[in-house]
């Protein structure tokens, strides 16, 4: 068998690429793109924390009381696609992929993540879509290279120095990057205490960013899931 023969044989199966990082490191836009450029579905873990956190805000409730994010899991219904394009999020049947973006949602989706009954209930979300994903995925997000899918094919962590992140979010989002870093230092603080995001686990790949253009980040990933060993 050729190297391009077997590169095919190893592309035909279901492949999981799990992608972790820190707030700010490009993961859910370089993630989208590798997944787009592979054929792959994808899956921006992140919003199911977004949603849950958006779901405590509608219901009047507080997410930093556990006691109100437990009663609003109770009543957390949700679906999300898999497209590699746009992501459609529902939360019981209603459409909430606009509303999770804003800026006050991080904060709440931070506080919900601590609760380790939700994120049990959320990576069992995740691992019921990873396994029905073909033929392949993408999965971004805080502890997918160890905890939800420490089998994927390729594990990466994507990261940047901090004053790289702040400049590229000031950058999408039109704001100040002093403000935008401070942001950023508190979320990275938080998540924290969370999951270890700032060093690969053994079998993790690092892919440093901060000299990296965003075409030859999306690049760096693709070629290492083109070059990974099979299972």
């Amino acid at each position: 068998m050729t190297d391009a023969e077997k590169k095919d044989a190893r592309m035909s199966e279901n492949v999981v690429v799990g992608i972790d990082g820190p707030a700010g490191s490009g993961k859910s836009s370089v993630a989208r793109a590798a997944a787009r450029e592979l054929g792959f579905q994808f899956l921006d873990t992140g919003a199911a924390y977004r949603s849950l956190g958006w779901l405590v805000y509608d219901r009047g409730a507080d997410p930093g009381i556990r006691e109100h994010v437990l009663k609003t899991l109770e009543q957390f219904d949700y679906e999300i696609s898999l497209e590699s394009g746009s992501q459609r999020v529902l939360v019981n049947g209603l459409d909430v992929t606009a509303q999770i973006r804003a800026e006050h949602i991080s904060g709440a989706a931070s506080r919900v993540a601590v609760v380790p009954e939700v994120r049990t209930r959320v990576n069992e979300i995740f691992r019921g879509l990873i396994q029905s994903a073909e033929p392949g995925i993408v999965v971004e997000g805080r502890d997918i290279t160890t905890v939800v899918a420490p089998d994927a094919d390729v594990r990466i962590l994507l990261t940047a120095r901090p004053e790289i992140r702040a400049e590229r979010r000031a950058s999408d989002v039109g704001e100040d990057a002093d403000a935008i870093a401070k942001r950023i230092r508190d979320r990275d603080d938080r998540d924290m205490g969370n999951s270890d995001f700032m060093e690969p686990a053994d079998g993790v790949h690092l892919v440093d960013s901060s000299d990296l253009s965003f075409n030859q980040t999306v690049q760096a990933v693709v070629n290492l899931v083109h070059g990974r060993t099979p299972r």
